[in-house]
């Protein structure tokens, strides 16, 4: 089976990341398969929603660092930007059933979602500082605007970890579901969609969306041109080596943390 799996029920597409040995992380293949996917059911007629999550016991743990060190970013035209662009550009109901690990990527693409259903085990977090790098897929712009700068600064700046029920507090999920209802409940939602009227729904996310798209295609390029530098900075490279050594990073100039009385 492949690294990316599609089965379609009627007018539903279901995409399914398929690597659960790695947690579904991502190498730059599956990113632009991913892309392809995604432009290729905005075209089709027979589409009209698309149901996505993840094999095994997580939605996507981000990067496959390994591969990520091996192909990384260049400041034009990247895997990743493909898939960004694909996702901004695409006008049709897309729901995410997201389940255990959700990292980096695999929570900032999740922006692009119309509906986020989490099982209870959902964890998410946006380390991308943490490994001397940038938000990515337009994050940069769509969380703070969701949730206002000073609770986007923690989940950036600090990169803190947060859970379901704390996702849905802020208004980044739809629904916190328990695990084993977590399909049945976002499949539902993707048979109601696929009930009504296609040219409507199409036009009502368009309209929804028009708003904020330049803005987000803006941040997008914005964000590649900033995450391809630093991807290339000492910071990155001693952060990225230290995370495939199971060691702490030790950053120049960085100052060391002490207990505090």
């Amino acid at each position: 089976m492949g690294e990316i799996i599609t089965d379609r029920s009627q007018s539903i597409l279901r995409v399914e990341l398929n690597r659960p040995a790695k947690k579904n992380a991502m190498t730059s293949r599956m990113y632009v398969m991913l892309a392809d996917i995604f432009n290729e059911a905005a075209k089709d007629d027979g589409t009209s929603v698309v149901l996505w999550h993840g094999a095994g016991d997580s939605f996507c743990a981000g990067n496959d660092i390994e591969d990520f060190l091996q192909n990384p970013p260049g400041p034009e035209e990247s895997p990743q930007f493909k898939l960004e662009n694909a996702l901004a550009d695409f006008d049709k109901p897309l729901i995410a059933a997201v389940q255990g690990a959700a990292i980096g990527g695999g929570t900032t693409m999740l922006t692009h979602c119309d509906f986020v259903y989490a099982g209870e085990s959902a964890k998410f977090q946006m380390p991308f500082i943490n490994l001397g790098l940038v938000p990515e897929f337009g994050s940069s712009l769509s969380i703070p605007a969701r949730i206002g700068h000073l609770r986007a600064a923690e989940l950036i700046l600090l990169a803190l970890p947060f859970d379901a029920k704390r996702a849905a507090d802020l208004g980044l999920v739809t629904q916190v579901v328990p695990d084993q209802k977590l399909l049945a409940t976002a499949s539902e939602t993707a048979k109601k969609l696929a009930a009504k009227p296609a040219g409507a729904l199409r036009a009502s996310k368009r309209l929804m969306k028009r708003p904020l798209l330049e803005q987000i295609k803006s941040a997008i390029k914005t964000e590649n041109e900033e995450f391809s530098a630093q991807v290339r900075s000492e910071d990155a490279k001693e952060a990225l080596r230290a995370f495939l050594e199971k060691r702490p990073p030790h950053f120049a100039g960085a100052i060391k943390s002490s207990a505090v009385a």
